[in-house]
């Protein structure tokens, strides 16, 4: 009998696998937290930087995702993305023959977004680095060169394939407030998906990709024959997406801290009740005591009434046209 003993992989993998093991068995159902960064840190004896690449790693999968003040929740049941496969003759593959032409290149710049991607989504933006991105494909970084011009080309190109991952349904259907509510819903799906997208989208200096000019296309024509100059549909398509991109950028930094600091909001907020009751208790401030504490934490349902008012003040804005 071989005494060889096979070697386990990097810790966080290794605690990974144990949670993925525990959501697989049931025994850890969608909707129920998983541990969280600090228990992880404090269980397995790991540091805080580990224990926060075991949940990101999980979130890539998509068997967990951030849920605002609740911390890491087991995500439902949905369609595991599939990875890119490196294929034949990749020019960026040590070894491997090079083949020349636009088409053969294809494959593997898709394979080098994907990895770019999984970077971005399990440790940030601040992760993805051109050398960072050699490491994980195990090639020379000037070979990325060939792909890609520089860091702000590579971010952009990501943008492209992350806005690219939605299927477009078709408009009109059910008229304009159902397409818009769609569109919305969709474009918030992708950016809980991925959250450092809000940071790389800019509507003074737009990030010209084919992906993303697809979704603003997609919404003057859901907006046509409405009796809407070219400039009002264009204005509703950003400000639709700007409103979007608002409030995930509230969840991805909502997320970071907890990362950061393995501090849920819940957890958060009870240490700072003691400091809010205090300047409530006063009375300077009569209309705010009397909301609910947990009023702000939920950023899905502050998504979904800030879109649905806005739609109704564009439906008078339709009316009176």
């Amino acid at each position: 009998m071989s005494s060889e003993r096979q070697q386990p992989g990097p810790p966080y993998q290794v605690i990974a696998a144990q949670i993925r093991a525990r959501i697989a068995s049931g025994d850890l159902r969608p909707g129920e937290r998983v541990p969280s960064i600090r228990q992880i840190a404090q269980r397995w004896g790991v540091a805080v930087a580990t224990a926060t690449k075991v949940t990101a790693s999980l979130r890539v999968e998509g068997l967990v995702e951030a849920k605002v003040g609740s911390g890491t929740v087991v995500s439902a049941p949905g369609v595991p993305e599939r990875s890119v496969p490196a294929p034949a003759g990749d020019p960026g593959v040590p070894g491997a023959p090079r083949r020349p032409g636009a088409t053969d290149r294809e494959p593997y710049r898709k394979r080098l977004l994907r990895s770019a991607l999984a970077i971005a989504d399990t440790e940030g933006l601040e992760a993805v680095s051109m050398r960072r991105l050699a490491a994980e494909l195990g090639v020379g970084p000037m070979s990325l060169y060939r792909y890609v011009a520089n860091k702000d080309e590579l971010l952009t190109q990501m943008a492209d394939e992350a806005f690219g991952e939605l299927e477009f349904p078709r408009p009109g259907v059910d008229g304009w407030r159902a397409d818009l509510e769609r569109i919305a819903r969709l474009q918030w799906q992708l950016c809980r998906k991925h959250l450092w997208l809000p940071r790389v989208v800019s509507f003074t200096r737009p990030l010209l990709v084919p992906s993303m000019m697809a979704h603003t296309e997609w919404v003057l024509r859901a907006l046509d024959g409405l009796g809407l100059s070219a400039d009002v549909r264009m204005r509703e398509a950003l400000t639709l997406h700007s409103l979007v991109l608002t409030v995930a950028l509230s969840v991805a930094e909502e997320a970071e801290a907890e990362q950061s600091t393995g501090v849920t909001l819940d957890g958060w907020r009870a240490a700072a009740r003691a400091r809010a009751h205090e300047l409530l208790a006063d009375g300077r401030f009569p209309m705010l005591a009397t909301i609910p504490e947990d009023t702000t934490a939920d950023l899905d349902e502050l998504f979904e009434y800030g879109l649905a008012r806005h739609l109704d003040g564009f439906a008078v804005l339709i009316a009176e046209r």
